[in-house]
């Protein structure tokens, strides 16, 4: 929905104005902290938040651009949701993340969700580190991700058989802080 697109507002943030679309940023922006604040505190994402949150991106981009709009948000969904379903699908990503993260490609569409995904995969490997040093298994961490960066070639697109969720012992960080960070800085980095 493609902050540049529609109604723009700026908002001063440091002395520096952006664009932004006031239709998209406030509903994703409620969504992603309420994933946030629910993924920090139990560990979940209320089906209900994303399952809301996915509808109404669709008929708000139906209703502002029609079925390009409808195209261009389904898009941002499928790169959202293919993107953390294949993480899921190789164990290291929950299904609350991905449903997040395919509704907030719902409202903002596939080229502002590649800035996005970046950011949010930064933060998430900085809050990672940050939790694993605190924990006190920062060097266990660090082996495993070497593991798992190194060992795709002999295993292919196969679950890692120690280092996914479902595994005994398996740590794991709320995601959803991570996916919140991306999706704003993808809103307040638009021209």
């Amino acid at each position: 929905m493609w902050a540049k697109d529609l109604w723009p507002v700026n908002c001063p943030i440091g002395g520096v104005s952006y664009r932004m679309h006031v239709v998209a940023w406030w509903p994703t922006v409620l969504t992603v902290l309420i994933a946030s604040i629910t993924d920090l505190r139990s560990r979940r994402i209320p089906n209900w938040l994303v399952g809301l949150s996915f509808l109404s991106a669709l008929v708000t981009a139906v209703v502002t651009h029609g079925a390009a709009g409808l195209g261009k948000s389904l898009a941002g969904a499928a790169l959202g949701g293919g993107i953390l379903g294949l993480l899921y699908f190789l164990g290291g990503m929950g299904m609350g993340d991905v449903k997040l993260c395919l509704a907030v490609g719902a409202w903002i569409g596939p080229g502002q969700l590649m800035m996005a995904l970046v950011v949010m995969g930064v933060a998430g490997g900085v809050m990672a580190l940050a939790w694993a040093f605190w924990g006190g298994f920062l060097k266990e961490s660090l082996e495993g991700a070497g593991g798992l960066v190194c060992g795709w070639r002999r295993r292919g697109l196969q679950p890692h058989d120690r280092l996914t969720l479902e595994s005994p012992g398996a740590r794991s960080i709320p995601y959803a802080p991570a996916i919140a960070i991306g999706t704003i800085f993808s809103f307040l980095a638009q021209p």
